[in-house]
């Protein structure tokens, strides 16, 4: 018996009306979404550490979120685990037609992203048509307001690349010269909010300065190839680490009484 068998008969026997455990029994989508959410960080957490061990532990505790999620979903006759397993089995082999089909392979990872946004793009219009959807589909679907601020706005600036990439050229190719371009006109933004930031009177105005400038450093960050939810993970811990070094410092020095 594999491994993720014997995983989904534990769940299963965790389930079971008769004999289950009662805590697991009470829960459904929306009481387990919280853990599925916390794990997932735990998940990066162990990885910004270094801790492999943890990882490995981690990803079980994520696994079996995944695995938890899709058994509530079988008791109430919508899909199971194989269906989760099959719909992303899918989704790869249709989104990586230059693996596995005969499309021509992009010639950069910005062009790989740019053509793995237009076939998301294409999947949403299929699905509004198929919806009986009259005025089409979001271009932002699909992006919760739930997402951490910095990782929502790095992903709504990926929806609004896309849209001007189509609304001109349409060609993945061009996403390099795309992204120097984006470069220079983020770093201009930058400054032209920092100007207006010092310039600033009125109070009333600094959020939507801050907001905007924040954009500035996300679309930045973008075009650079870095995360900035993780950059800023990565500065903050840096801090805390020198903070506590300057503190043990301190006490260290600190005269004997």
């Amino acid at each position: 018996m594999s491994g993720i068998q014997r995983l989904l008969e534990i769940m299963a026997q965790l389930r079971d009306p008769s004999q289950g455990c009662p805590w697991d029994l009470e829960q459904d989508f929306e009481t387990i979404s919280p853990f599925t959410i916390e794990e997932a960080y735990e998940v990066d957490d162990a990885i910004a550490r270094g801790d492999l061990e943890a990882l490995r532990e981690e990803l079980g505790d994520l696994l079996f979120q995944v695995v938890f999620q899709a058994r509530i979903a079988e008791e109430r006759g919508a899909f199971d685990f194989e269906g989760v397993t099959e719909a992303i089995r899918s989704k790869l082999v249709r989104r990586h037609p230059h693996v596995f089909g005969s499309a021509e392979t992009p010639g950069s990872a910005a062009a790989q992203t740019a053509s793995w946004e237009a076939m998301k793009a294409a999947e949403r219009e299929a699905g509004a048509r198929g919806s009986g959807e009259d005025d089409g589909v979001d271009p932002f679907e699909g992006i919760p307001r739930s997402l951490p601020a910095l990782a929502r706005s790095a992903k709504i600036a990926g929806r609004i690349a896309h849209l001007d990439q189509i609304d001109g050229s349409g060609d993945p190719a061009a996403a390099d010269q795309a992204e120097g371009t984006s470069l220079e006109r983020c770093l201009d933004t930058l400054e032209q909010r920092l100007s207006e930031i010092r310039a600033l009177s009125d109070q009333t105005d600094a959020s939507s300065l801050i907001g905007s400038g924040l954009q500035a450093w996300v679309g930045l960050s973008r075009a650079l190839g870095v995360d900035p939810e993780q950059a800023l993970r990565r500065a903050d811990d840096a801090r805390m680490d020198a903070a506590r070094a300057s503190k043990r410092h301190q006490a260290g020095n600190a005269p004997a009484r």
